[in-house]
């Protein structure tokens, strides 16, 4: 699991590093703000934040993400419109994504996806 080699005193299946922008290098997340979680989500292919929204179909099943619980634990991310009950996640600085996904049903689970995201 990248981003989480183990570190003396950390707690394990946090991110150790930093989580940054594939695209652009922006910090998504600091480290330790997340906890690893294993869970099939199909996520459109990378695009702007427009086109990712407007994309019907189509996309990447991912299983290995980072989950963060609250909104508010993120340097860095940005919001699509409702896609059914779902907003997906994009970089705020290059609206590069989606690189996560939020459903709505469940205010305090937002994923982002360890393919779509660099570590420092």
């Amino acid at each position: 699991m990248p981003g989480s080699q183990p570190v003396p005193g950390s707690q394990p299946g946090r991110n150790l590093r930093a989580v940054l922008c594939q695209r652009c290098g922006s910090r998504v997340l600091l480290p330790g703000a997340a906890t690893f979680a294993r869970r099939e989500l199909l996520l459109p292919a990378m695009r702007k934040k427009a086109a990712a929204a407007a994309a019907g179909g189509g996309g990447d099943v991912l299983r290995e993400h980072w989950l963060v619980r609250d909104m508010f634990s993120f340097e860095n991310v940005g919001f699509t419109r409702d896609v059914g009950n779902v907003k997906f996640l994009v970089c705020a600085d290059c609206e590069a994504g989606p690189i996560g996904w939020h459903c709505l049903d469940d205010k305090d689970s937002f994923y982002v996806a360890l393919e779509r995201v660099a570590h420092e």
